[in-house]
């Protein structure tokens, strides 16, 4: 039998606490998955287009480094935000956790809200190791702290709503492997597509029309005008309202599907 789930924001949020608490030790305790999504695919990423292709793309400002690291941040992020939510939700609903976590008196959103939350502290880490890296092979920041630690925010804010994205993917998979599959389909060409790693002036007209105002573009697009001491005009609202509308959306569907896998 069901128990009644205790209402109020602050239970919302202690039980949101509590699994994003369950979901870190889980983490700790696979540390092989922290090493490959937090430590080795960040470092891989940048080593490989730095000085594979740093000396073959022609770029603003001729500084390949520069132009790619930010690029790496946002790539890394939406990787580990969408690769370990949905493939983690789509466990726990195979394992029946998920039935357990249920028939306790909980609120459905903070089931799924404190996974993600978990997600987040990943993706601190490797912004840590990207950092880091990038200042090895060059990379530098020529701004306010402020304003860099407000780039890195908005960055994370990205990052959360494309885990609720691939948090309804999970829900929707119904077992890991799909998950796996779903999870990563889309999102190769939704970061290729973009400003990542070429100017999106080599691209088609019809192609550079999506890609000059995809998330990935003008997110990355704000990165680099602050990180460099710029302003980034309109891409810092634009990047402001992909993270606020992706998440409205995605965590609306994603409560809905698991009330629904609830009945």
């Amino acid at each position: 039998m069901t128990v009644p789930v205790t209402t109020g924001f602050s239970w919302w949020l202690r039980d949101a606490w509590l699994l994003a608490g369950r979901n870190v030790r889980r983490i700790l305790r696979a540390p092989h998955l922290l090493v490959m999504y937090a430590l080795i695919q960040p470092v891989m990423f940048i080593l490989l287009f730095a000085y594979v292709f740093g000396g073959a793309i022609p770029v603003p400002g001729g500084n390949y480094v520069q132009y790619l690291l930010p690029a790496v941040f946002v790539m890394i992020v939406l990787f580990t935000s969408t690769g370990a939510v949905g493939v983690g939700i789509a466990e726990d609903m195979e394992r029946g956790v998920m039935d357990r976590f249920r028939s306790l008196p909980m609120t459905r959103s903070s089931v799924l809200l404190g996974r993600l939350l978990s997600e987040m502290l990943r993706n601190l880490l490797s912004i840590v190791v990207m950092v880091a890296c990038g200042l090895v092979v060059g990379f530098r920041f020529h701004a306010h702290p402020g304003r860099i630690l407000l780039g890195f925010g908005l960055l994370l804010l990205l990052g959360f709503a494309f885990s609720w994205v691939a948090a309804y993917i999970g829900l929707l998979a119904g077992s890991v492997e799909a998950a796996q599959g779903m999870g990563m389909v889309w999102v190769f060409p939704f970061v290729f597509v973009s400003s990542a790693f070429v100017p999106t002036a080599s691209m088609p007209d019809w192609l550079r029309a999506y890609a000059d105002h995809s998330p990935v573009t003008v997110m990355i697009d704000t990165l680099r005008a602050w990180f460099t001491g710029r302003d980034a005009g309109s891409a810092a609202v634009q990047a402001l309202a992909w993270a606020i509308g992706l998440t409205l959306v995605f965590m609306t569907l994603s409560v809905a599907r698991f009330r629904r896998t609830s009945r």
